[in-house]
């Protein structure tokens, strides 16, 4: 991709996307077709890249959580060589005009090993290099408790339950909105590293999902699911229990080519150095790139509430023309599809997997059934999540893993059809605890 006529004055950064555990190698493929060579790294890929490269990964990356600028990396063992160091680093360009400040701190094996002293160091860095008085809150990790950088999930999380995959311990006092400016802080090993979000809002937040059914599947989740299935535009795809629509809406959003972060907002347009110009001409060439999608793209649920807010959240993403929404069940909804003469059809679903007292024996049979209906439908192959290996063998499908990752908390990992049509019982230990294989 050539580089914009803005690029020759634009800073370069080092950036880093950073993603759910187990998708990083998906990150990576993203940043690869979009020009951009990263290096993967547990927690995400890291990447070179101006203002230009900085708006594109925003705008455009489908699995990531969010996108930081490496301010600087320094060793530091004592609080003045922390905050001597910490001083030196161009806060200014990240700092908005008004708003406060968060900072995310995770202290490991380290002599400085107290997150809150850590903050106030690098919180009176901050204060000394603004031009204005910087209200700041900050979350800590202390030693084995948790990561700064895996804490995105636990920061969308709702509930204590999420917040115990990265710690549990750790607590946020956020003063302000969405809009506060998040600087994180990890020392590991005595080394210390500070980025400076430039995401904002975690960038699974597309802005179409207003509505949500129960355990819903967020939204890089299912992208990631549909990029690392094998699925190509202009083949059908059918999410048979699709909740509030998430992955079929992230399939045709793909298959039309529009940008995932086409509708929201940025923290970096709070920025001191936000180019306005560049960034409009970043979202024109993206919205000249969306195309009519013929797709055949459906999703089905048995709940009606579900499918009615699933079409209303396809509306919102600008998709709803794209896909075909149904209220069905599962063995109905795949008993309808025509077998695929040439090419292949999908079938991607996130099923239920939360065993209940008395839910056993329902989601064995509901995954025997998924299994049985799939079997008659040569041509087609199967993308399923799911956290428990005993029930994905009821399906009798051959699978292989794809990735693992987590899922509101709960480890799970994405496995799809080897060969259309054939029926092996899947190896014992393969699922959540299984290993990931690369897209």
């Amino acid at each position: 991709m050539p580089d914009s006529p803005h690029s020759a004055s634009s800073p370069r950064y080092e950036l880093f996307a950073s993603t759910a555990p187990g998708l990083e190698s998906i990150a990576a493929g993203e940043l690869k077709s979009l020009g951009t060579r990263g290096r993967q790294e547990t927690g995400g890929v890291a990447f070179a890249g101006d203002l230009d490269r900085l708006y594109e990964a925003n705008l455009w990356l489908r699995t990531a959580s969010r996108v930081v600028v490496r301010l600087g990396q320094f060793h530091a063992s004592t609080f003045y060589e922390l905050e001597r160091r910490a001083k030196k680093l161009p806060w200014t360009d990240f700092l908005p005009a008004s708003g406060p400040v968060r900072l995310r701190v995770t202290c490991r094996k380290s002599k400085l090993y107290h997150s809150d002293a850590v903050a106030e160091r690098v919180m009176t860095a901050i204060g000394e290099s603004a031009s204005r008085v910087i209200e700041t809150s900050a979350e800590g990790f202390n030693d084995e408790r948790g990561d700064a950088e895996h804490a995105d999930e636990a920061e969308d999380a709702e509930d204590a339950e999420d917040a115990e995959e990265f710690g549990g311990t750790a607590s946020e006092s956020r003063i302000g909105d969405e809009s506060s400016q998040l600087f994180i802080v990890r020392i590991v090993h005595d080394e210390v590293e500070i980025s400076a979000d430039s995401s904002g809002e975690l960038l699974h937040r597309r802005g179409y999902r207003k509505e949500v059914a129960k355990a819903p599947l967020r939204e890089t989740l299912a992208a990631a699911m549909i990029l690392a299935s094998g699925w190509r535009k202009g083949e059908p795809l059918l999410d048979p229990m699709c909740g509030s629509g998430t992955i079929p809406i992230e399939a045709a959003l793909l298959a039309s080519g529009i940008a995932p972060g086409l509708q929201r907002k940025f923290q970096f347009m709070n920025w001191p150095t936000f180019d306005e110009g560049l960034w409009n001409e970043r979202l024109g060439k993206a919205r000249s790139s969306i195309t009519h999608s013929t797709e055949a793209i459906r999703g089905s649920d048995r709940d009606a509430g579900a499918v009615q807010a699933a079409a209303r959240n396809a509306e919102r993403a600008g998709v709803a023309d794209t896909i075909e929404f149904s209220t069905q069940a599962v063995s109905s909804s795949i008993a309808q599809l025509e077998d695929v003469a040439r090419g292949t059809g999908w079938i991607l679903t996130n099923p239920p997997y939360g065993v209940r007292m008395g839910e056993s024996d329902d989601l064995r049979n509901l995954y025997a059934r998924l299994g049985t209906e799939l079997r008659t439908k040569q041509g087609w192959r199967a993308g399923i999540l799911t956290s428990d290996a005993a029930l994905i063998r009821q399906t009798r499908l051959s699978l292989v893993p794809r990735f693992s990752t987590s899922n509101g908390g709960i480890p799970v990992s994405f496995l799809v059809s080897e060969k259309p049509g054939k029926s092996v019982i899947l190896p014992e230990g393969v699922g959540a605890q299984g290993g990931a294989g690369e897209p």
